[in-house]
Order: C-alpha cells, then structure tokens, then sequence
C-alpha cells in the first residue's frame, strides 16, 4: 500500500516500550501521528482526538488491535522513543525523494523551539536542519543543547547528508577550517560567512579589498515587498594578504558582499557588507548561493513558526520536543510534494478535511 510506504524506513526502530505494556502497534502509532500532524495537529491531546474522530476511517488502514492510542501513549512514546534512531531513519526516507545533490545548494542554519524551555531550565531546544533548495527538502536535523553548540552539531549532520557536487552554505557560526575539510572531503563546496568569531580571518579579508581589484563582478537587483534592494558581489581569487589562506582546505576565493535596501514607502535606506570566504570563483553563482542560504529561514524555520506553530511548542517530557519537531519536518517535506499552489497551512487544513487527499500526500 503506497500509503505506508514511509513506514518501511521506520519499521527496524527500536520500540522503546516495555513488551508487557504494548497496547498498540508501532506503526498505528507512528501512521496515525504523522496523518495528524499533516493534519494540523500540534499536540498530543489534539492527536488522540484526531484520532478518535478519524476512527472509521483508520479502522479501514489500520489494525488497531486496542483502538486509538491516548495522549499519554503518544506522550510516552515520544518522549522515550530515541530520536538519533528517528532521524537516522528521517535520512533514509529523505535520500529516497532526492532527485540529485549535483549543482544542489544545501543550507545549514539552526533553530531554537523556545517553548521547549521548561520551568528552571537555562536553555531550549535547538535544532541544526539542512535545506535543499533545488528538492525542495529538508535533508535532516541534529539537536544540540544550545545554539553555540552549533559547531559540535554541524559536523555530524554533514557526516550523515549526500553532498557530492552540492554547494553548502552555512552561517558564521559554522566557519570553522575541520567543517570546511569535512566539506570537501565529501566532494562539495563549500560558501562560508566571515564574522568576528574569526577575527583574524575578518581582518585579512578587509585589508585584501582595500588593496586588490576584484577579479568578478555581479549585481543583482531584486524589486519585490515595497523595496528595492541591490546585491553587489566582488570576489577576490588574490589570497596573497590572507596570513591563514593555506589552513582552510581548497580555498580559493574573497567575498564580499554589498547590499543596500529602498523602502519605496519612507524614502528609508538601509546597508550592509558581509564577507564570506568559498571554492568557488564565479561572482554570480556565489551571489546565488548567500541569496539561496536564507531559502532556509522563509521556508522551513518560518514555516514551522507560522504554519505549525513549533515555537508554541510546550513539548518537555524526554525527547518528545526532539521526536515532534522530526514529524513536523516530515510533514513539510510530504507537503511540499503537493501541487496544489496554496500556503503549507492551507494544504494542512486540506489534509484534514479530505482523507483522499491526505492519501495522496502519503503517497509522494
């Protein structure tokens, strides 16, 4: 049955349950969970409700030897079910839908679900997601305890993803020379941004702009929102004054990055100039790639925040923020599969009001 085909990348998971207290199936469990969720659910108690309301239904694709699972048994379950097993599986199924990652542009970028923070907690969870912009897709996610924990979390998350002839761009935080080897050990390049947290790095690259010609040139000008904004990127292939240039594997090229914004309904305008360093010497392709990094931020953290609320979240017992946070990601990966041209949220509502169409979902 096409629509459970997704099961069969998460069927060899350890149950976490003791064998005396299994009243249901794994896979009723995790069927039901991820309907639900694509369904617009967003808790455990709305999980058990959808559930019993869906129960015709179910009972028709489902053995439900016990019926449908409580709040507490999808709580439990999550909560103790282990989420490197989970996103290990979540890898295997996403490697599956990828068409190619050659010329893919593969955005690495983390994400802080605030309300996981419970009651004398210091931090939240924070989650390292990998965006393929070409699929589409979210490749995977690694939990790390907070966000300057990022640099021990990208890493692994880069050790499991497919990145031959990708191109992977990834924040200041993840400019770090073992993560650049990592890079291009796995054949991809690589497009890093240059802040203070590599000072000296910052510095070479300011002096070299300051003395050398560029060696491209591309301007990008995009009008869209009320606002003009105008991208310049110069790159500089000359690494002559950058003390350390040797240290950072297959370096071969300066970025700089101008870009300033017209708000068409003040007059306001507003600048900025970000330094990257890259592998790759073509102004317009690096362009592309910083432009195609935030890919990440409108359509996967925002969509999470927007159209399934995950900052909402009050998800704390175990690794159940961890487990939630992989179904949502499952979810916007299934429904990005749609063809129907309305919003995520939209497509959710869909899901839960046609059973067809929540089929048809499953299937892709």
């Amino acid at each position: 049955m096409e629509y459970k085909k997704i099961l069969t990348y998460f069927a060899d998971m350890k149950d976490p349950r003791i064998e005396r207290t299994k009243r249901h199936l794994m896979d009723d469990i995790l069927f039901i969970s991820i309907a639900a969720v694509l369904s617009g659910v967003e808790s455990w108690d709305e999980m058990e409700k959808y559930g019993k309301t869906k129960l015709p239904w179910l009972e028709t694709l489902l053995a439900l030897p016990n019926g449908i699972p409580s709040h507490d048994t999808f709580n439990r379950f999550f909560a103790a079910l282990d989420p490197n097993e989970f996103e290990d599986r979540f890898l295997k199924w996403v490697k599956s839908l990828c068409e190619s990652t050659e010329g893919e542009i593969i955005s690495i970028d983390g994400k802080t679900i605030r309300g996981s923070r419970g009651q004398g907690c210091k931090t939240a969870t924070h989650i390292v997601s990998a965006w393929a912009d070409k699929n589409e897709l979210i490749l995977g996610q690694v939990k790390v305890e907070d966000k300057s924990n990022e640099i021990t979390a990208i890493p692994r998350l880069l050790d499991a993803l497919l990145l031959k002839g990708s191109i992977v761009t990834i924040d200041a935080m993840g400019c770090q020379k073992a993560i650049a080897k990592q890079i291009v050990k796995k054949q991809a390049d690589y497009v890093l941004s240059v802040k203070d947290n590599q000072q000296e790095l910052l510095e070479d690259i300011k002096d070299s702009y300051s003395i050398l010609q560029a060696n491209d040139y591309y301007e990008y000008v995009d009008y869209d929102h009320g606002r003009i904004e105008t991208r310049k990127c110069s790159i500089l292939t000359d690494l002559s004054l950058v003390f350390c240039s040797t240290k950072w594997p297959e370096l071969r090229s300066l970025v700089k990055m101008e870009r300033e914004r017209y708000f068409k309904a003040t007059g306001k305008i507003e600048s900025e100039t970000q330094y990257y360093i890259s592998t790759l010497c073509d102004a317009r392709l690096i362009e592309k790639c910083i432009r195609k990094h935030w890919g990440i931020e409108n359509k996967v953290h925002w969509i999470l925040d927007v159209a399934f609320n995950e900052d909402m979240s009050r998800k704390r017992d175990g690794n159940a923020a961890q487990n939630f946070s992989s179904l949502n990601r499952i979810a916007i990966n299934l429904l990005r599969k749609s063809e129907l041209k309305i919003g995520i949220k939209s497509r959710r509502k869909i899901c839960g009001w046609d059973n067809d169409y929540l089929l048809k979902i499953l299937k892709n």
